[in-house]
């Protein structure tokens, strides 16, 4: 397989995406203790211009991830804390009058920003957190009538808490859907606990330094279009996703955009790795994080124990990887 591969590859240097990659990881890193893997998923996610949604107890340093990882790609980012009583207009802008010229301007909100932390997202009522539907799909926003495209590149990055439900909107199926990702942070392993520790109490408040810059980021985003992916790999991720339509344990499966979503994102991945064509393990990896918020499971299968990880395995498992 890899040896076809790497007959058919495109002739061009991918070693630009990877070194900012590693740089802006290593970076990062001085700051996050852990998490690397959750880090180059949002590198995959910028890359192929999607959103992800972080879920985590409170406490896991998911805001400070967000805009730490945005400071070293140096561009901007803005944070919206969302409540119960955010407007749509608090997140996308609106129009006020200014005295000295007698006439209405444009006051533009949060949204115009590279990355955007959308906190604690699920604490808002659905018609604020629809305000983010048109800008996550469209890269644009309306207001009052008037049609603004967002900055480039532009990612949303949204967190939610599986805990504290009271007083929670549950994001619906199709806002959820939008988001390229769902990625788990789990609490720190027992050595990373005590870097932690040793960091906070060392005082050090490190800064991190500027990597690379818009113009470099969409110049990468081209590069990872021209990435080789063979027909088998094709054929592997539709065989994994008619899978999750079918699977016993399955009440909805996935739908073509999750295909489209595991096809852009393991090029990516191949490009943040240094290749210049796919590989069956970059469909493995990023299977879980594309596909477990596109999944819902029967009841009788959550009765028996069972989640959308085991399942999304399972599926791994029983599907044959193209040699």
């Amino acid at each position: 397989m890899a040896d076809k591969a790497e007959s058919q590859q495109p002739e061009f240097d991918i070693s630009p995406i990877r070194e900012i990659a590693q740089d802006v990881l290593s970076e990062v890193s001085r700051v996050i203790v852990g998490n690397g893997e959750i880090l180059q998923h949002l590198f995959v996610a910028l890359l192929v211009n999607g959103h992800v949604l972080l879920e985590g107890v409170p406490g896991l340093g998911k805001t400070v991830m967000a805009k730490t990882f945005a400071t070293t790609l140096g561009i901007s980012f803005k944070r919206v804390q969302f409540t119960p009583d955010l407007l749509p207009a608090d997140i996308t802008g609106t129009k006020i009058f200014d005295q000295s010229e007698g006439a209405f301007v444009l006051q533009k909100g949060p949204i115009f920003a590279n990355v955007v932390l959308a906190d604690e997202i699920n604490r808002s009522a659905p018609k604020t957190q629809a305000a983010l539907l048109e800008a996550m799909a469209e890269r644009q926003v309306t207001i009052e009538g008037q049609t603004l495209e967002l900055e480039k590149p532009f990612m949303v990055v949204a967190t939610e808490n599986p805990v504290e439900m009271e007083g929670t909107y549950p994001l619906p199926e199709a806002q959820v859907d939008r988001f390229l990702f769902k990625l788990w942070l789990d609490y720190p392993e027992q050595q990373e606990e005590v870097e932690i520790l040793r960091r906070q109490l060392s005082g050090d408040s490190p800064s991190v330094d500027i990597i690379t810059n818009a113009e470099e980021l969409l110049a990468a985003q081209n590069m990872v279009n021209q990435v080789y992916i063979d027909d088998r790999i094709l054929k592997y991720i539709r065989d994994i996703i008619i899978k999750t339509r079918n699977h016993p344990q399955i009440a909805l499966g996935c739908g073509p955009r999750a295909s489209l979503v595991l096809m852009k994102c393991s090029k990516a991945r191949a490009a943040i790795l240094g290749r210049v064509y796919v590989t069956p393990d970059d469909v493995r990896a990023l299977t879980g994080p594309a596909l477990n918020h596109r999944i819902l499971l029967k009841p009788e299968a959550e009765l028996e124990g069972l989640d959308i990880k085991s399942v999304i395995k399972s599926i791994l498992e029983e599907i044959p990887i193209p040699i």
